[in-house]
Order: C-alpha cells, then structure tokens, then sequence
C-alpha cells in the first residue's frame, strides 16, 4: 500500500526485453534505499512494481505484459523520468489518500494552463472509468494523491503548486503525455456495495438509475 506522497523523481537507466515482458532498471535519485529489500514493493509512476535486484542508487523490477497492456510503461524509455514511492510503514504518517499501485488505466494531458502560482492541468481519462471520478474526490496520477477540482465528462481539473511540480515529473508534461490513473479504491466499493447480493451474479458492471430504483436507493 502507498501514500501517493513522492519521495523521489528517479529516471529509467535501463530496459531489457525478455520477451513478453521486460526488466525495468531505475535510478533512484533521493530515494533511501537502506531499507529497501529483494521482494520490496516500489511504487513507480503509479505502478506498483516487485524489487527483484538494487543498490545503494538503483532497483530493478520485472514488468510483466499486464502492466504493459495496462499502464503507460508501454511508452517508457530510457532517460525518462518516474515518481518513486516506497510501501508505507504502518508506524509513518498517511499524508495523502490510500493507493494500492494498481492503475485503472491511461490518461492523457489535453491542457495545461499557467497561473501566477500553480498550474492547472487537464486530463482525458479512459471512458470506463471516468464514473469514478468526482468533483473534489482523490485520484492518483503518476503515482500521485491528488483532489479532483473539477469534472467534465470524461476529463477531470488537477491544481498544481510549485513544490508539486518541483517533486515529481509533472513538471515535465507537455499536451499529449500518457499518465497513469489510479482511482480512489473507495468508490469501488461503493459501486460493488450498491450491488448488495445481485453482486455474486451480476455480468454488468454499471449500475444504472434503474438498478438504483429497483433497490431502493432512489425513487422512481
């Protein structure tokens, strides 16, 4: 489980294709890597990635062809940088919102506009998942917690303050980039709640308003 808080911008110094998948090799940056372990969980750029090889300035991890189909690794490259965030410890503080490494699918930048002192940025999410995502609610990109500002159909309004853009790759972005999205965990189980028992049985995953009058939770 992570924060969504970054510790580190580290960049990829290394990409071996073994096939249908391939190893990832991340230079690390201000990430501490005393405590770091074989079998260690390494959120990066959102993804939650196995240490399976490291040293004091790097770590290696296998990227699978699910992660690739799935995530924005597909278009990585060498040089290219990525947020860093170790697993939480359950004796530090949570200082963002809770994130498994799991991402829900692929954004794009569509708009970035400069303010006196933040930015705000505009992203396309997928379709399939945009019903997660709300005005004011939590969604991580690239790895990290954010709050939604605003919504508008498919695409969602992100703020972002000078330290932010300053501790992560946001910095970075230009119109078109590809980000990673992780939606808030607690509206998927929301929508599975919702289902209440018809859950074990049903072959949609959409709830209507008319699954919610027919339960309910609404009137008709």
């Amino acid at each position: 489980m992570f924060t969504g808080i970054i510790e580190s911008v580290g960049n990829i110094r290394r990409l071996d294709d073994l096939g249908d998948n391939f190893r990832l090799e991340v230079h690390v940056g201000k990430l501490d890597m005393h405590d770091v372990h074989l079998g260690d969980s390494i959120a990066t750029s959102g993804v939650c990635l196995t240490v399976v090889d490291k040293g004091d300035d790097y770590y290696a991890a296998d990227v699978s062809a699910e992660t690739i189909k799935y995530t924005g690794f597909a278009n990585y490259k060498i040089g290219d940088k990525v947020n860093l965030e170790k697993a939480m410890r359950a004796d530090s503080r949570f200082g963002g919102h809770i994130v498994s490494g799991h991402v829900d699918g692929v954004g794009s930048v569509k708009a970035i506009n400069k303010h006196s002192n933040y930015v705000e940025v505009w992203v396309e999410a997928p379709t399939d998942i945009a019903k997660y995502i709300a005005h004011k609610g939590s969604i991580t990109v690239d790895g990290v917690s954010l709050t939604v500002n605003e919504v508008n159909g498919a695409s969602f309004m992100l703020w972002l303050i000078p330290h932010t853009l300053q501790e992560t790759v946001f910095g970075d972005y230009v119109l078109g980039t590809k980000v990673n999205l992780e939606v808030d965990v607690v509206a998927r189980y929301l929508e599975r709640l919702l289902q209440g028992d018809k859950a074990a049985h049903a072959n949609k995953k959409d709830i209507s308003l008319r699954f919610l009058a027919e339960n309910g939770y609404i009137k008709k």
